[in-house]
This record gives C-alpha cells, sequence and structure tokens, in this order.
C-alpha cells in the first residue's frame, strides 16, 4: 500500500487550489492512501486574542495552559478540520475529521510540563482506524492533539505529529504544504536535496528568511526516520503527469 501524509499549516488551509485538489485525486487514482495532518496557529492565535491570552511561545513551542488548550482544540477540532475536511468533500475527494486523541490514535507525554504545560510529543500512533478509512476509500483528516497514557490532552507540534504518523504508517514520503513549490536556487526548484546540501545553501544565503524554518522542519523530520521529506505548494499542482513537483529531502548516501 503506497501512503503518504500530507501536513497543511493552518495560514494555507484557506489559500488551497483547485489545483492542489486536482493534484490529490490524481494521487488517490494512482493508488495512493493519503493522511492529512493540519495546524491551525492562525485561528488559535485570533481566538486567543478574542479571550485576551497573550500567546507565549518557547523555542517556538505554543506554552499551553488550560485555557489555551481549550482554545487550541476548539479552534484545531472545530474549525480548521472542518475546513479542511469541506474542501476535501467539495472536490470529490472522501475524508473524515478526527481528533488525534481519537481513538487512542495519537499518544503523548509532555516535553515539560513545568515550563510547556500540555506541550506534548508523541510516542505512539495506533494506525488501526487509519486503516480502515483507508480500507473504505477515505482520507483521514487529523489534529495533532494527543493523549498521554492516562487521558490528558496534549498539544503537540502539527509538523512533528505528521512525521510520526508517516514513520508510524510506513508512508513512502511525508509532504509539508506551504505557499512555495519548494527550495528556488536562481527561480528554479531544487529537486532533491540532503542535510548536508541543504545546510550549505542556508550559509551561502541561497536559503533565507521564511524558507529557513520551513527546510529545518523537512529536515527534523527527516532525522525522524521517514524516508522521503518534501515542501511543495498549496497554491498549484505538486502533482502532475506522474511525477512530484517540489524539493525532496533525502537521508544522506549510505545512511539507512
Amino acid at each position: 500500500m503506497n501512503i503518504l501524509v500530507i501536513k497543511c499549516g493552518g495560514s494555507i488551509i484557506n489559500e488551497l487550489s483547485e489545483s492542489f485538489f486536482t493534484s490529490v485525486k490524481e494521487l488517490q487514482s494512482r493508488g495512493y492512501q493519503i493522511v492529512f495532518v493540519h495546524g491551525g496557529g492562525p485561528d488559535i492565535n485570533s481566538m486567543l486574542e478574542k479571550y485576551e491570552i497573550e500567546p507565549v511561545f518557547e523555542n517556538g513551542l505554543r506554552k499551553t495552559t488550560t485555557e489555551v488548550l481549550e482554545v487550541v482544540e476548539l479552534m484545531l477540532a472545530g474549525k480548521s478540520n472542518r475546513c479542511l475536511v469541506h474542501k476535501l468533500e467539495a472536490h470529490g475527494i472522501k475524508a473524515v475529521g478526527l481528533n488525534g486523541s481519537d481513538g487512542g490514535i495519537l499518544t503523548g507525554e509532555y516535553i515539560d510540563e513545568k515550563k510547556l504545560g500540555a506541550v506534548g510529543e508523541i510516542h505512539q500512533v495506533d494506525t488501526e482506524l487509519l486503516g480502515l478509512l483507508f480500507e473504505k476509500g477515505y482520507c483521514p483528516v487529523l489534529t495533532p492533539i494527543s493523549t498521554t497514557e492516562d487521558g490528558n490532552k496534549l498539544n503537540v507540534n502539527a509538523d512533528m505529529a505528521a512525521g510520526s504518523v508517516a514513520k508510524a504508517l510506513s508512508a513512502e514520503m511525508c509532504l509539508f504544504v506551504t505557499d512555495v513549490k519548494g527550495v528556488l536556487k536562481n527561480q528554479q526548484i531544487i529537486e532533491k536535496l540532503t542535510e548536508t546540501e541543504t545546510k550549505a545553501l542556508i550559509t551561502d544565503g541561497s536559503i533565507y528568511g521564511g524558507m529557513i524554518p520551513k527546510v529545518n522542519t523537512a529536515l527534523s523530520v527527516l532525522n525522524k526516520g521517514v524516508e522521503k521529506v518534501m515542501i511543495v505548494s498549496g497554491k498549484d499542482h505538486f502533482y502532475e503527469n506522474g511525477q512530484f513537483i517540489g524539493t525532496k529531502f533525502l537521508q544522506e548516501e549510505g545512511v539507512f
């Protein structure tokens, strides 16, 4: 079974183009099973603002108090997830929205409860329910909300959640959907990069600005044991005529 995990950031969900959904359908027609994992940062921030709760970040992770967690789950499960499922369904793609905590799909542990509150990392992915949905022709659409062994909810970074799901499913690839087609050099997409090559491009300034965190995320997921990671565009075709369009990050030669 060829499986792809597609991670959509909260900011790109509203910008997904017709071409993006055409690519998803083409992949399905070629026998790929697809699971989506998504974030919801902008929605979460605007709701926290309404509640007059100041967002606090430590090393890029959102400090998650009990009241912040309520807002995170409300916006991820109640808005971002609904929106992405609706868009998929509107394009003829059968989809089922799930909280990562549903059915014990994502189990995690606190990273540092004292410092970060209910922020976790995933230690186990139960793939049974995802497999059942695949069998019936559905795309599961997951929030990164997870639970601890004793049932406490955790806020998990959606990029890392996507990587954990990809690894557990032995997915062929984990795709990160962004607002760009991939890493560009002289206006051309660089099709393949290893970690060493990527770091050299950051050092020489070819990769700069907002692209740096995108490639660092791709590399950290690659280092978690996912075989191939790709940055693709949500505003354009990312798969056409049997070819993926974007930048693929691969393990170094000789590293298995």
